[in-house]
């Protein structure tokens, strides 16, 4: 008898695993979502609610498309709007849905030799390029990096300074680049409030319409790749976008200032 109960007990085993196994999901999202301590903050939260546990890949937001693109994620969860409805459109996901926004700040060293300081963004980013300042781009082709691009295009600049400088690194790391060379650089604002090697860094421009910052949410299409753990996938999705995941989003603080503010369709 010992034989059968051994094969019983490795396929129990075996049962156990493979529910354990689909009780989690991977999530392909931005390095701002992450390093702002967003995920870190609402996840703990999911998992209470729905024993479900979240695995974040956290890239640059064209990286993050691109693993969701392969299969490699359950649900994608970004920052590039355009880029997200391109998404949908080819098939990748039947929709996507707004989940929250904050907003891109551009930071710079308080004396602010340029003078960029104020609301304008391509007015700052004209005179960052007239005098040749430093200016760290993440050049990673992530949402920031990708709202970077479009500032630059608003301000008729091809050429961008000689001090225009791109790291291909996430935002964190580009931060500390601009810290350590007294640079300019643009980054979403929940990064920037969880960021602590600012050094001389402040915020210089905010508060442009221009500079406003949406996030989108998406599940993986299981008619493209038929691996997507679809009903854990949709469990996030409808979480992080109902009452419950909107209401952590907006608890979440650093300083008693809020990074992101929920705006989900209701």
């Amino acid at each position: 008898m010992k034989p059968f109960r051994c094969v019983v007990t490795l396929a129990a085993g075996l049962l156990i695993g493979t529910a354990a196994l689909a009780q989690s999901i991977v999530v392909a999202s931005t390095t701002s979502t992450e390093q702002s301590g967003l995920f870190g903050a609402i996840l703990p939260q999911f998992k209470q609610a729905t024993g479900i546990d979240v695995k974040v890949v956290a890239l640059g937001t064209g990286q993050a498309i691109d693993m969701a693109r392969r299969g490699d994620a359950d649900v994608l969860f970004v920052h590039d709007k355009v880029a997200e409805e391109k998404f949908v459109a080819d098939g990748f996901s039947a929709r996507r849905q707004e989940v929250m926004y904050n907003d891109f700040v551009l930071v710079g060293p308080k004396a602010d030799p340029v003078k960029t300081a104020g609301k304008d963004i391509v007015a700052a980013l004209k005179k960052v390029a007239a005098a040749n300042a430093p200016f760290i781009s993440r050049g990673d082709k992530s949402g920031t990096h990708a709202a970077e691009l479009r500032f630059w295009k608003m301000a008729g600049l091809d050429a961008k300074g000689t001090g225009y400088k791109e790291c291909g690194c996430g935002m964190g790391p580009a931060l500390n680049i601009a810290s350590g060379s007294s640079g300019y650089a643009l980054t979403d604002r929940g990064t920037w409030l969880n960021f602590k090697n600012r050094g001389d860094l402040t915020v210089l421009v905010q508060g442009d319409q221009r500079l406003f910052n949406q996030y989108g949410v998406m599940l993986v299409s299981a008619a493209k790749h038929p691996q997507v753990k679809t009903a854990e996938g949709q469990k996030f999705v409808d979480w992080v976008t109902g009452p419950a995941g909107q209401a952590a989003i907006a608890a979440y603080k650093i300083g008693g200032e809020q990074l992101f503010f929920p705006n989900a369709a209701k």
